[in-house]
């Protein structure tokens, strides 16, 4: 008997401890919140954005867009809004680290920021000198001007076309830029005259290309080039050893496309006297050898160095008028006469491509022209019958990551369809990067 009431009293004992352990335990839940629980801490959605121009919000302001007409200044703009002479001065002087106001020029776009309270009172003054960068002009309490660019979209486009006029018309009726002639002429220029292409050479290129606000505003860096001219076809691949370096253009073996000299000192230009033993000079009328290439070109055009070098001489000649001489190493120096502005000085290192001076008609000339005079062990020889095959090769190391580059590229130029110069081949190709890389 003593001992069921033994076993009863620890039944007892046992049930109150495991009754105690659930309760205990029942305060911990290990189950996932439901929707109703966690409601209170969901994010809420974010509110759309506030439509803006220049990084301002324009909801809060009256927008008014222009052009800036002739013999329009900032102050008589300004003047327009309400904004003091004290003020405007101010504006001026803190902007000349930034923008110089008297580079406002007619034709280009501005904004004007009213306030809503006074529609006649501008707040914000923005200035756009071209289509990426802008100047804002903060005329609120705090005067302020800072500048600002608007976003770039690149693109990867590609323009192919047969040639029957001009290599410009031809980019021109592709819907490519134009101004990439001035690049092909940079790149090709050590083999190609581009006053002197022939009918019928042909091109196809892969470019970079800028666009603001859905607009092409400029064509960027050519990545790739096929250019046929008499009938040899030339291929031009830009290519970067790192990416902070800056790239060249490479042929498909790797070589350099630069050579010592380039084939002329103009980019566009046309040649009216070569180089002979014996000529009728058209100021003096008499017979007498020309020892240089004559280009004739209208005044101010440029005129580059071909090569290289020192500038042994900057002068001026009653005969040579304006000229520069450059020595390039120990066998060869060149020679540019008539210009009518020198751009360098005597002792000065030029580079390859470099302005010297500008065409004109000073010394014993006609018209506006430059004669360029090429000397080669000390003699004065043709330079239109110079060869320079000498080129620098690509670093080895790089060699495998550029021949796949090449593959890819010579794949894309084979794509392209020779067009004339009435239809449109030119295509684009979103970038997903900085680097000009096409997807």
């Amino acid at each position: 008997m003593n001992f069921n009431k033994k076993n009863a009293l620890l039944l007892t004992l046992l049930l109150v401890a495991f009754g105690a352990g659930v309760v205990f335990f029942s305060g911990f839940d290990a189950s996932e919140p439901t929707s109703s629980e966690s409601s209170n801490t969901a994010i809420s959605p974010t509110k759309p954005s506030l439509p803006k121009q220049f990084n301002l919000a324009v909801d809060s302001f009256h927008v008014q867009s222009d052009v800036v007409k002739r013999n329009e200044f900032l102050a008589n703009i300004l003047d327009n809004y309400q904004v003091d002479p004290v003020t405007i001065h101010q504006l001026a002087q803190k902007s000349k680290t930034i923008f110089n106001v008297r580079k406002i020029t007619a034709g280009n776009p501005y904004t004007v920021f009213t306030y809503k309270s006074n529609p006649n009172k501008a707040a914000y003054f923005i200035y756009q000198p071209n289509p990426i960068d802008f100047i804002v002009y903060d005329l609120r309490d705090t005067i302020r001007v800072y500048a600002g660019k608007k976003d770039v979209v690149k693109k990867v486009e590609t323009a192919a076309s047969t040639i029957h006029s001009s290599l410009y018309d031809a980019l021109q009726n592709t819907g490519a830029d134009p101004l990439l002639a001035m690049q092909l002429a940079d790149i090709y220029g050590w083999a190609i005259d581009f006053y002197r292409i022939d009918q019928n050479d042909w091109f196809k290129i892969q470019y970079e290309r800028q666009y603001v606000d859905g607009k092409p505003v400029g064509a960027g860096r050519i990545l790739s080039a096929v250019f046929s001219h008499r009938g040899k076809p030339l291929s031009a691949f830009y290519f970067q050893t790192d990416s902070t370096g800056k790239g060249e253009y490479y042929d498909e073996a790797g070589n350099s496309v630069k050579r010592a000299f380039l084939k002329a000192p103009l980019k566009f230009s046309r040649i009216t006297s070569r180089y002979t033993q014996r000529r009728l000079h058209p100021v003096q009328k008499v017979w007498k050898a020309h020892l240089g290439t004559d280009y004739a070109a209208p005044t101010g055009t440029p005129i580059v160095a071909t090569g290289s070098g020192i500038v042994i001489a900057s002068a001026f000649t009653k005969f040579n008028g304006n000229y520069v001489k450059i020595k390039h190493n120990n066998t060869y120096t060149t020679q540019y006469l008539h210009m009518s502005k020198r751009a360098v000085r005597n002792g000065q290192r030029v580079q390859q491509g470099q302005v010297i001076g500008y065409v004109g008609s000073t010394g014993l000339a006609t018209g506006p022209h430059v004669c360029y005079r090429f000397w080669k062990n000390g003699q004065q020889v043709d330079a239109l019958k110079q060869n320079f095959h000498e080129t620098t090769p690509l670093p080895a190391a790089y060699l495998s990551a550029f021949k796949q580059l090449v593959l890819k590229q010579q794949h894309i130029m084979a794509a392209l369809h020779l067009a004339s110069e009435e239809s449109l081949t030119a295509s684009t190709q979103e970038l997903d990067n900085d680097d000009g890389q096409a997807l």
